[in-house]
């Protein structure tokens, strides 16, 4: 493997581990472009959309956890499937605090350049946590 594959599919890993499940703001500058845009994010584009979002997510998930499961890294992307966990204990956007568990899985691809993200596509079973988290019924 490349050395710029490499490098990508650690910052992919970074991104979930020390953003994520760590909440290390100071990191995003190190991992996103200024630009970066998240396809399926309604959050402002760049490192601080990121911030606003997985602020709401880790106020009403304190216990959130993402584990990277596979990786696959091609030219300039790279695909993640990852495995969510936590506990709602706050409101989210239209699902009330539950108090629930949930398991989720997702696929996320990045575009890097030079080591950054500068894009991403994700899809995640949300009708799946929906269901768990009691949004919709079963």
């Amino acid at each position: 493997m490349s050395d710029e594959k490499n490098i990508n599919k650690i910052s992919a890993r970074r991104y979930f581990e020390e953003i994520w499940n760590e909440g290390k703001f100071g990191v995003l500058s190190d991992l996103l472009v200024p630009g970066y845009v998240d396809h399926m994010s309604v959050w402002p584009a760049g490192p601080e959309g990121v911030r606003q979002e997985m602020s709401m997510y880790r106020k009403a998930i304190p216990n959130l956890h993402f584990s990277v499961e596979d990786q696959i890294a091609e030219d300039d992307k790279v695909v993640t499937r990852v495995t969510v966990t936590g506990t709602q204990e706050g409101d989210l956007p239209t699902i009330p605090a539950a108090g629930k568990q949930f398991t989720s899985s997702g696929i996320v691809i990045f575009r890097f350049e030079e080591g950054k993200a500068v894009e991403a596509w994700m899809e995640f079973d949300f009708l799946g946590l929906y269901r768990q988290l009691g949004a919709i019924p079963s």
